[in-house]
């Protein structure tokens, strides 16, 4: 006769560990880290950098006298209700 309340042999066997949802959380946060890495590093090689002109600093002087340009073209009223909703305290001096 078989005792109920005894230990069966199958219950005693440990399970393997890929059996576990808790290890599968461990292994699964770097084994995404890895991949997103090697995406990141396909991205990287795939779109390089558009190379600097060499005559940066002048195409940027003329940038600002455009800018420049458009601002002194506002209107005074566009000036004043500028400033008005500034905050005191960002007020250039």
């Amino acid at each position: 006769m078989i005792n109920p309340s005894a230990p069966s042999a199958d219950s005693s066997k440990p399970q393997p560990w890929w059996k576990f949802g808790f290890v599968w959380l461990i292994f699964g946060g770097p084994a995404v880290v890895v991949v997103a890495s090697f995406v990141t590093l396909w991205l990287a090689i795939r779109t390089p950098d558009p190379v600097i002109d060499e005559n940066y600093y002048q195409h940027g002087m003329a940038i600002n006298k455009t800018l420049t340009a458009q601002e002194h073209s506002l209107a005074p009223a566009m000036k004043g209700r500028n400033h008005a909703a500034t905050p005191a305290e960002d007020v250039p001096r």
